[in-house]
């Protein structure tokens, strides 16, 4: 499960403000180059393929880079090394949860991008041809969407107000931390709208490849001072950082945080193993089913091209977590855990602090000004490309599915597909504005994982289904997605994430609603290991309780999807 960016607590700001300038300069400088390109793209934008498909003229190094800053979220970058830093081993397990779901992706890039022309509903509506059947999609996707997005906007809301030192009762122009909070979530969703509106998935593109570069290079660069500082020596590295966690050898060994085991307790060291398991299941099944990330199988050539872009996500993404290895150990051995859990008590904080620490070791004052205000404009850069493609995604869905099939009965002009389109990003954005603007101070960590639990659960059962068995029919895909969507949000809804979970130790509220407020009935934070089988049931059972059947189209897209043969003409 992804982790979202929370609000810093303690006193960064005094040690940080000779950065402001720096890291506004840098985002300035990243705002402009992506409008220009934004400006480029809308020139060369002329139909329904160059606004959902970049045109299909990517190559599958460039998608691969896209498909990289699609998925290396700022939060990922801040929350996993983060985790590594507190959690040691656990906070790793997180990274190789994320890196193994490509693994899954691989087989179905080249079957998506054979199969399908725009959006995810594409490859059931295939085979259905049913107005449901799109609508079913459009709904999730968009709920998956607009999750993801919320988190995102609130952790950039975060993240500028703490590296502007706001929340420690300071003001910038009149402003307190609150309506900075405010302005910085408004902003990027507008920078979000106009990107979506004016450059369609050519500037989505173009925009994540810059960010792709921008973070594996800064994230290198970060990487190589923090080895350099142990000689290059990962055992220096390892075991400064298990001395200085306080947890000792443990800290390099499973079971700080996942798999717990609770002395006389065996059904609570039961749920905490399966909740471990659960975790796993989100993140891998679920990446294969993120509708941002199914799209971009659209953008190449063929289905080639398309596993082939795969193929080099895998390779840079896996760089990219080895270097959080890097980063999180970096972090807990050269800035230490209070120090991290002062500033932040989920650790989003250890790579800020890292950068700073290794510039002032490398250059004094001005060295750590530069690393922080470099390694902070990268998290707000990501931030901005990743809800362009959420986005996108969720815009493309409702124009082309709901508009296009739906209300135009598949018989839209591409002037009115596309301006829907554009108008829905309006909408989607000012949803998630709202939407964020209201979920300030929450803990709304769960949102991302939420978001891949829904794709594991409703999504992946209907692509699945879709691609390899013949009876799948329409009710199939009503169930199996409505199905797996309603028990993932009602298990969240009555899981310890929500209420009835408190510290054992300080007797802290850890749940959103107050602590007075106790639904909790499922004991399980991640609903995954449930929900998913759900889905698929659903799925399964609905199709069975149909006599709808077509054999002959299932064949046509079992050779479409294998062959190619036909991808770009319906």
């Amino acid at each position: 499960m992804d982790t979202v960016l929370l609000p810093f607590t303690t006193a960064l700001a005094g040690r940080i403000e000779a950065a402001h300038a720096w890291t506004i300069g840098l985002c300035a400088v990243f705002v402009l180059v992506t409008l220009a390109i934004t400006i480029r793209a809308r020139r060369t934008t002329r139909g329904a393929v160059d606004f959902y498909a970049g045109g299909r003229g990517f190559s599958s190094t460039q998608n691969g880079l896209a498909l990289t800053g699609d998925y290396l979220s700022a939060a990922s970058f801040l929350g996993i090394a983060g985790m590594i830093a507190l959690q040691g081993y656990d906070g790793f397990l997180y990274s190789i949860g994320f890196l193994v779901a490509w693994l899954l992706v691989l087989p179905m890039a080249q079957l998506t991008r054979n199969t399908g022309r725009f959006t995810m509903a594409d490859l059931p509506a295939f085979r259905m041809r049913r107005m449901r059947v799109r609508l079913a999609c459009t709904v999730s996707t968009v709920t998956v969407c607009v999750f993801y997005l919320v988190a995102q906007m609130v952790g950039a809301g975060a993240l500028v107000s703490v590296l502007l030192g706001l929340h420690d009762g300071g003001t910038v122009l009149g402003l307190d931390a609150g309506r900075v909070r405010t302005g910085a979530i408004v902003l990027v969703g507008v920078l979000m709208i106009v990107y979506v509106m004016y450059g369609g998935m050519k500037a989505a593109t173009w925009l994540q490849i810059i960010k792709a570069v921008v973070l594996l290079t800064a994230t290198g660069l970060l990487t190589v001072l923090v080895l350099a500082l142990f000689s290059f020596d990962p055992r220096a590295l390892l075991s400064g950082a298990a001395e200085a966690s306080g947890h000792g050898q443990a800290f390099l060994e499973p079971g700080l945080r996942f798999g717990v085991e609770v002395p006389g307790d065996a059904a609570r060291t039961l749920f905490n193993k399966m909740d471990l398991v659960s975790l796993g299941l989100a993140l891998v099944l679920g990446t294969v089913a993120l509708p941002h990330i199914l799209i971009r199988f659209y953008t190449v050539t063929d289905g080639r091209a398309a596993r082939s872009s795969v193929n080099r996500t895998i390779a840079l993404v896996g760089a990219f977590y080895l270097m959080t290895l890097a980063l999180g150990f970096g972090a807990a051995a050269l800035v230490g855990s209070e120090r991290i859990t002062a500033l932040d008590p989920s650790g989003n904080s250890a790579v800020p602090l890292l950068a700073e620490e290794v510039g002032r070791r490398a250059a004094g004052p001005v060295g750590a000004a530069v690393l922080l205000a470099l390694i902070s404009a990268v998290a707000l850069a990501t931030i901005l490309a990743v809800i362009a493609s959420l986005t996108l995604a969720s815009s493309s869905s409702i124009a082309h599915d709901l508009f296009g099939h739906i209300l135009m009965w598949g018989r839209p002009r591409e002037s009115q597909e596309m301006g829907v389109a554009r108008f829905s990003a309006c909408v989607i954005g000012a949803v998630s504005i709202a939407l964020a603007v209201g979920a300030q101070g929450q803990n709304v960590a769960f949102l991302v994982g939420l978001a891949f639990a829904i794709a594991a659960a409703a999504n992946l059962p209907v692509i699945v289904l879709t691609m390899f068995w013949r009876r799948f029919n329409t009710r199939g895909v009503e169930w199996g997605i409505y199905g797996g969507l309603s028990a993932t949000l009602l298990l969240m809804l009555f899981s310890p994430v929500v209420s009835g979970n408190t510290d054992p130790v300080t007797g802290e509220n850890l749940s959103i609603l107050p602590a007075w407020i106790d639904i909790q009935v499922f004991p399980m934070e991640n609903p995954a290991l449930v929900a998913v089988p759900i889905g698929f049931a659903c799925a399964i059972v609905g199709s069975l309780l149909s006599r709808e059947r077509d054999s002959a189209r299932f064949t046509e897209l079992r050779v479409r999807s294998l062959t190619g043969w036909g991808a770009d003409r319906d």
